[in-house]
């Protein structure tokens, strides 16, 4: 894994930090597990912007991805490492010996030629996905389900990964990257190792149009904009804007949104990091 900084040859290259594209091993991605992906342009059912700041960019295909992992003591071998549009991590290509391919997430140091596995009864080796009651205390996971058999949920962006603290009863306690520690069941799945592709909080765009490839519309500062557009807007000069707050004036910067009344905070131990 590394980046590469662009020589500058034009104002958008001087700064611009691309990623180096080390592990990835082929550049054409498995046809029969792409699916189409529309965009809205923020628009709904009626043609009206519901969603502001959205519209452009370059075309995507959808990779499907197996994020449940129930083929169960059928061995894969890993293909290849492939760049995917849709998320931040690199994905990785399982031929199954029954002949079936499916994408998974890669995580960092897979290769080519690799054989994971999944289920139960199985060595916690790099890639494979295994039930939380029989990992070892201590071992950094990713890609991990809240319920059983829901597929994975969480720790699934670049570079992160998640670690096991203990087990008790029917419960284990994880250590999610935000910093929040919470308790999940032992019957849910996780997979051994840190998610792929982590130099991705290294990378500079360098220009604005960036962001146009990737469908991101040019968005103003709150406090430049009119009162009638945004509760920080008006004012004379640069004037503060008040309270930081979003357009449908719910509070940021510290503001818990998160319902006190909410069933599962009860299997949260300790709150995430401001």
């Amino acid at each position: 894994m590394s980046v590469r900084k662009l020589k500058p040859v034009t104002p958008g290259q001087r700064f611009r930090v691309v990623n180096g594209f080390d592990a990835i091993t082929t550049d054409k991605p498995e046809k029969s597990l792409l699916s189409p992906k529309k965009r809205s342009g923020g628009r709904n059912n009626q043609g009206r912007m519901t969603m502001h700041h959205i519209g452009g960019g370059h075309k995507k295909q959808y990779r499907l991805i197996d994020f449940k992992r129930e083929k169960a003591g059928i061995p894969a071998i890993v293909k290849s490492i492939e760049y995917d549009p849709n998320r931040t991590a690199f994905i990785a290509l399982l031929y199954y010996v029954d002949g079936e391919k499916r994408y998974v997430i890669a995580q960092a140091g897979m290769k080519p030629g690799q054989t994971v596995l999944s289920g139960s009864g199985i060595a916690p080796s790099l890639g494979n996905a295994m039930l939380l009651s029989e990992i070892p205390l201590g071992t950094t996971i990713s890609c991990i389900e809240m319920r059983p058999g829901q597929g994975a949920v969480m720790a699934r962006s670049a570079g992160t990964f998640a670690q096991l603290m203990a087990r008790d009863g029917k419960y284990a306690t994880i250590k999610l990257p935000s910093g929040e520690t919470r308790l999940i069941l032992v019957t849910c799945m996780a997979v051994i190792g840190v998610v792929s592709n982590s130099d991705h909080q290294l990378l500079v765009s360098g220009k604005a149009g960036r962001s146009r490839w990737l469908g991101r519309r040019p968005i103003n500062r709150p406090s430049t904009r009119n009162p009638v557009d945004h509760p920080m807007g008006g004012g004379e000069g640069r004037s503060s804007g008040g309270q930081p707050r979003s357009k449908n004036g719910i509070p940021s910067k510290g503001f818990r949104t998160r319902s006190k009344t909410k069933a599962s905070s009860k299997y949260i131990l300790e709150r995430r990091k401001k």
